[in-house]
């Protein structure tokens, strides 16, 4: 199932079921607003919408009632609503460091070129923090600071997205995969500084995410999607999630010994090799596999 969050009409924040043609053109499709069916009341508030975490944590149970509204919904096309950022208020952003063996040897050549010298500690796979303010949606604008562009490079990373469905602490590799909701695809964008990671990514706009998130049952484990990053018709950046050094059900695992994933958190899985700058004006395009497309402006 392709869950979408959109504004239309009937008001903001609605929840959709995304029909997709696959022999359509690309862009197209339809959404059928399934909002009336949910249990819970509908806040489309994301400081306190807590219906989106109740339908990570509980959409086993729920998906039956949003399978039966979506085939009685008058569906309407894409093209005539205003798709968001498909999470409402996670409670954090958790990010791979270090997670495409081609990115790590990269990196090298990055730090020595923006900050005079390699830092070893940081070619390791880590996890660390972005902040949940920091999310935009598809269509949206990063917006570069002004003080940011005239000091640093500022680079674009395409990601596979996991989103948390129920959560939990110390969650085993094995059953690891029964936590996860779905993937979307996100953009980490990224100040080259010698400042913490947190920081240098965590400015307002720098963690755009959509189109939607598509369920475990539709993208299986993450473990072989393509992802496609491209400017101007320039291929910036292209691999396939099998590349990933440390894979999704491994990332969820070690991200959960270290702190509770929370229903509706979200989690980057890592920069693919090919990060480079972004200039304002230019317009990135982003696909993942079986999963869908994106493009956001850079100002």
């Amino acid at each position: 199932m392709k869950l979408a969050l959109f504004d239309s009409a009937a008001g903001p924040a609605r929840l959709g079921v995304v029909i997709q043609d696959p022999d359509g053109p690309e862009g197209g499709g339809s959404v059928a607003d399934v909002t009336d069916a949910l249990p819970w009341t509908h806040d489309s508030d994301p400081l306190t919408a807590g219906w989106w975490r109740a339908l990570c944590r509980d959409f086993a149970d729920v998906r039956g009632a949003l399978e039966a509204a979506a085939a009685a919904a008058v569906p309407l096309p894409l093209a005539e609503v205003t798709l968001r950022a498909p999470v409402l208020g996670p409670t954090k952003i958790v990010a791979a460091a270090c997670n495409y063996r081609e990115h790590v040897a990269e990196m090298h050549g990055v730090q020595e070129r923006t900050l005079g010298g390699v830092q070893e500690w940081m070619m390791d796979f880590d996890v660390f923090l972005k902040a949940p303010s920091s999310v935009v949606g598809p269509g949206a604008r990063v917006v570069v600071p002004d003080e940011v562009a005239r000091s640093y490079e500022v680079h674009h990373e395409s990601e596979l997205v996991i989103v948390i469905g129920t959560g939990g602490k110390d969650i085993p590799v094995t059953s690891a995969m029964d936590h996860v909701l779905g993937f979307t695809a996100g953009l980490d964008i990224t100040v080259r500084s010698p400042a913490d990671r947190s920081r240098r990514k965590s400015y307002d706009s720098f963690s755009p995410l959509g189109p939607w998130i598509v369920t475990t049952d539709e993208a299986g484990e993450g473990g072989d999607l393509d992802i496609l990053l491209t400017s101007g018709g320039e291929v910036r950046q292209s691999v396939n999630t099998a590349d990933l050094i440390t894979p999704v059900p491994h990332i969820v695992s070690y991200a959960s010994s270290i702190m509770t994933l929370c229903p509706g958190d979200v989690i980057f899985t890592g920069a693919p090799p090919g990060v480079g700058p972004i200039k304002a004006g230019e317009r990135l395009d982003m696909t993942i596999g079986r999963i869908g497309s994106m493009s956001v402006e850079v100002v």
